[in-house]
């Protein structure tokens, strides 16, 4: 009887001698443990779809062709998310008690974004249901400062839980995941939640293409937030120019655009790059941005996204989630002026750099489509690519 785990290992220590590298090699360009490595390709372990990712992405190879069976890693991911909208059917509703200490919230929160951070959905979408349930328990239950404390982990906990139904399409529940932000956030005494939940309501206008209406609600929010005096207070408000940025250009206003980047651009010397309040903010992530906008406003624009490529490149501390998104949007742009090789060279820069948000994007998923029926780069290796995020 065929042994799936067994099979998949097979085939991963096949590829790699092909490729003549060691086990300690593969881990090494894979980032999981030899250990794990050689558990897996022995098929005593079954390797995750993170881990599969990795190992496929440093074979150059699509992970089909290792994988045993359709249990793909957004197929897990679909299949968990009715699961966070049963989490918070009736988020209004007191119910239930509390499950876990605001200490031990506390840790699962914020392991929790440093998921979302990673684009590691499979493993946070697992968690979401639970997290949401005990965070909204403890809200309900909290008395005095700890009411405080309980508001601000149930809307990162919802945060966390949005950027997978995001990403995966789950419009719908996006939208009610970041009502749930909106009614917790109030009751954080925060002044800069406010600004996060804004930042992230930002969402539901991308997918309404409501760009306009975009733009007015970040401008009212940028308005209301607090005085940059601070590099959280700087970031706060810096984070939502950056968005106005994108959505200006969505809506090809292309002066308003560059009026927000500039903003952006003079708040980040105020703060150093970090991820502030769950949002990575500074130089670098201004610098993503131009090209973002650059993307955004046309194909006209793809010289900027160039420029700012042949100057820069996202430095490795920064989350993979925007790393990822920088090379997908630059793939763009050079497949718009014409370097094709160059447009795949950034897909499969982004696709090792963060899997799951490369497969889920639809930019990504666009240009391999591309790329394949132009047939400029080799045909087998793009028509791998493309089987791999879905573009065929």
């Amino acid at each position: 009887m065929p042994d799936p785990m067994r099979d998949v290992g097979a085939r991963i220590a096949t590829a790699r001698r092909a490729r003549r590298m060691t086990q300690v090699q593969l881990a090494a360009a894979a980032h999981i443990s030899p250990s794990l490595l050689r558990k897996i390709e022995q098929g005593q372990r079954r390797p995750s779809d993170e881990a599969l990712d990795g190992i496929a992405a440093a074979l150059s190879l699509d992970p089909s062709r290792l994988e045993a069976g359709p249990d793909r890693s957004e197929d897990r991911v679909r299949i968990a998310l009715p699961a966070v909208s049963a989490a918070i059917a009736a988020y209004d509703v007191p119910a239930g008690v509390l499950g876990r200490s605001l200490a031990e919230l506390r840790a699962a929160v914020a392991e929790a974004a440093a998921w979302r951070l990673a684009s590691q959905y499979v493993r946070l979408v697992t968690a979401a249901p639970t997290l949401l349930a005990d965070t909204l328990a403890a809200f309900h239950t909290a008395t005095g400062q700890d009411t405080a404390e309980a508001a601000r982990l149930l809307t990162s906990a919802a945060r966390s839980a949005d950027a997978v139904a995001y990403k995966h399409g789950a419009r719908d529940l996006s939208a009610r995941l970041i009502e749930l932000m909106r009614w917790a956030a109030p009751h954080a005494g925060d002044p800069l939640l406010p600004a996060v939940v804004s930042y992230v309501r930002t969402e539901t206008f991308f997918a309404a293409r409501a760009h306009d209406a975009g733009q007015r609600a970040l401008e009212m929010a940028i308005d209301a937030a607090p005085p940059p005096d601070n590099p959280p207070a700087a970031a706060a408000r810096g984070a939502l120019h950056m968005r106005a940025a994108v959505i200006a250009a969505r809506a090809k206003a292309a002066d308003s655009a560059r009026a927000h980047l500039r903003e952006a651009g003079t708040l980040a010397e105020r703060a150093p790059e970090a991820v502030y309040a769950g949002t990575a903010f500074g130089p670098d992530s201004v610098r993503i941005h131009r090209v973002a906008v650059a993307v955004s406003l046309g194909g006209d624009h793809a010289a900027d996204a160039l420029t700012v490529a042949r100057e820069w490149k996202p430095p490795t501390d920064l989350p993979a989630e925007r790393r990822s998104g920088f090379y997908i949007e630059l793939a763009r742009a050079q497949l718009w002026t014409g370097r094709t090789d160059h447009a795949f060279e950034s897909l499969k820069v982004a696709r090792r750099i963060a899997p799951q948000h490369t497969r889920e994007h639809p930019w990504a998923r666009e240009t391999a489509a591309t790329l394949r029926r132009l047939k400029r780069a080799d045909a087998e290796s793009v028509t791998a690519f493309a089987e791999w995020v879905g573009a065929v």
